[in-house]
């Protein structure tokens, strides 16, 4: 029996206790929750439907809740309900109702853990939008893995997701970037407020290649050359390294697009409608002030010129055009200042800020190596690459750890604990139970161990206590899977995992599931290893909504 097919025994229940007593059963909640006790003593699920109901109906949640117990107790796979405090329900499932859920979730494989909880939600997703001046830096891959898994995450609790990076091909600092590969092409230094390291001379190179008479141009004219097919090969750079990285967008938008397609004017157009524009000093105004903001802001310069935030809000609008309701951008820790003329900017456009815009705040990342932060990328010269961080400790180590800690946290990733083979690197852990299930699995099958049919496994064989504790925690993911995805929290899905992980370690060390030498094959091994591959089954999905692999071997 699921959490969720519990949860509805015990709605079930107390539509009957109020239809008894002559209550309206409209009081009862559209669903209900159960939960796991801290203490394991308390019983395998607890429930507090009885406080909640109490005032609503008129009865004191003891009473409410020592009826509920009565009705529940006579609930096929209960094997007892006891009351505690004020009305807390503690409910203990008989062996064969816990059991069936390994089936449950073998027969489900990578369904196991999805739900509708945010079906209808159309959310569009925006993260990494690194400029396209330099290698994505390591504060750019935190993420690009958290934004990755975070959209895994929301399809799978049902929403509707488009993922986007917002490719910044105008604006200053592209020409910056023209006119630092120009002068490394020229053999000179770097413009003063321009860009330098290796990748700079590597990428003027290539355009020398492709354009050779590129020097012999006038300096405003070779400029450009850089401009246009040095932004094309960086950006080609920046998707490819993503891509290796296991990411990949759905759309990739092109600032540019908004000057050239007029959605800027059309943006300021919609904010004159709503009369929030004013001119003052020759330029055009957005007064946020009326929203919250520290200060009014600038649209369009004196000069005629648009600032950044007049793109920012025409890029909102065109997202909101585009059918999402929730624009979800994932921002750096120095960007925190944006949240206020943002979710100003919503409101002028006559949206909810609170319902439609949504920003999250990532913190600093550092690389740690022999205990000291490393500073500098060989190649880009400045900041640590995400190249660097593939290098130093791979693919999966380093999508793990950047998912594993809550985002707003600073992190340090330590290259020798991320590439040690021992249970404290948190990937190995987990990793390792997804080998060593598949091992157990190929074991049996060598032994002539086969699971057989549902009809012919006994999940109430599985009554060891080290079996119900990997049970339960094997019942928690979906509700992990929902709330991970509903509080934007990626990081719940990896410190599950390294539960259930240690779970079934203590379930692998006390149950035997393979027999020995000649011993007979039993129903109780059969019954085991439906459990085996049920945690095989999680851990796998689990791993796969953070796009990490779960191999078959270590």
């Amino acid at each position: 029996m699921t959490p969720a097919e519990l949860a509805e025994v015990v709605l079930s229940a107390a539509h009957a206790v109020l239809t008894e007593r002559g209550l309206d059963p409209a009081a009862l909640p559209a669903r209900t929750a159960v939960e796991r006790p801290r203490n394991p003593e308390h019983g395998d699920y607890a429930s507090t439907l009885a406080l909640q109901l109490s005032k609503k109906v008129g009865v004191p949640p003891r009473e409410l809740a020592t009826a509920l117990a009565e009705q529940l107790g006579r609930a096929r796979g209960i094997k007892s309900v006891e009351i505690a405090g004020p009305g807390f329900l503690n409910i203990r499932l008989d062996a064969a109702a816990a059991g069936q859920l390994a089936r449950v979730i073998v027969e489900a494989g990578p369904e196991y853990g999805r739900s509708d909880r945010l079906a209808g939600e159309k959310i569009n997703l925006e993260f990494v939008s690194a400029n396209p001046t330099g290698p994505v830096h390591i504060g750019g891959v935190r993420w690009a893995a958290v934004g990755d898994a975070l959209s895994r995450l929301l399809r799978a609790a049902g929403a509707e997701v488009g993922t986007e990076y917002y490719f910044n091909d105008a604006g200053s600092q592209i020409d910056r970037f023209a006119r630092s590969l120009l002068a490394a092409a020229k053999g000179e230094p770097a413009p003063e407020d321009g860009y330098g390291g290796a990748y700079i001379a590597e990428i003027a190179d290539e355009v020398r290649n492709r354009r050779p008479d590129v020097l012999e141009l006038d300096d405003a004219a070779a400029e450009e050359v850089f401009r246009v097919e040095g932004v094309a090969l960086m950006f080609d750079e920046i998707r490819t390294s993503l891509r290796q990285f296991g990411v990949e967008f759905d759309t990739y938008f092109n600032e540019k697009d908004l000057h050239d397609q007029g959605e800027l004017e059309l943006a300021l157009n919609r904010l004159r409608e709503q009369g929030h524009l004013f001119e003052a000093e020759g330029a055009t105004w957005l007064r946020t002030t009326d929203f919250g903001d520290d200060k009014d802001r600038v649209l369009r310069k004196s000069n005629g010129e648009w600032t950044y935030f007049a793109a920012d809000c025409a890029y909102y609008l065109d997202k909101r055009e585009r059918g999402f309701e929730r624009v979800v951008i994932m921002l750096g820790a120095d960007h925190h200042g944006y949240i206020g003329r943002m979710k100003a900017m919503a409101a002028c456009f006559g949206d909810d800020p609170d319902r439609n815009l949504e920003i999250l705040i990532g913190q600093l990342v550092n690389l740690v190596r022999d205990g000291v932060p490393v500073r500098m990328s060989k190649r880009a010269g400045t900041v640590v690459t995400l190249e660097d961080l593939v290098d130093a400790i791979g693919v999966d180590a380093s999508r793990y750890a950047l998912a594993r800690y809550s985002s707003d946290s600073p992190i340090d990733i330590d290259v020798e604990r991320w590439t040690r083979a021992t249970r404290d690197n948190p990937v190995y852990y987990v990793q390792y139970v997804a080998a060593r299930t598949a091992s157990v699995g190929r074991n049996a099958a060598e032994t002539g161990l086969g699971r057989g049919d549902a009809d012919a496994f006994h999940p109430e064989l599985l009554d060891h206590e080290k079996e119900n504790e990997l049970l339960k925690a094997l019942a928690e993911f979906p509700a992990v899977v929902a709330s991970a995805a509903e509080l934007r929290e990626p990081h719940r899905v990896a410190r599950y995992l390294e539960d259930l992980s240690g779970a079934y370690h203590r379930f692998y060390d006390n149950c035997r599931i393979l027999p020995r030498g000649d011993e007979e094959v039993t129903d109780l091994h059969r019954a085991r290893l439906w459990l085996n591959d049920a945690t095989r089954t999680v851990i796998a999905n689990g791993l796969r909504l953070l796009g990490v692999s779960a191999p078959e071997r270590m």
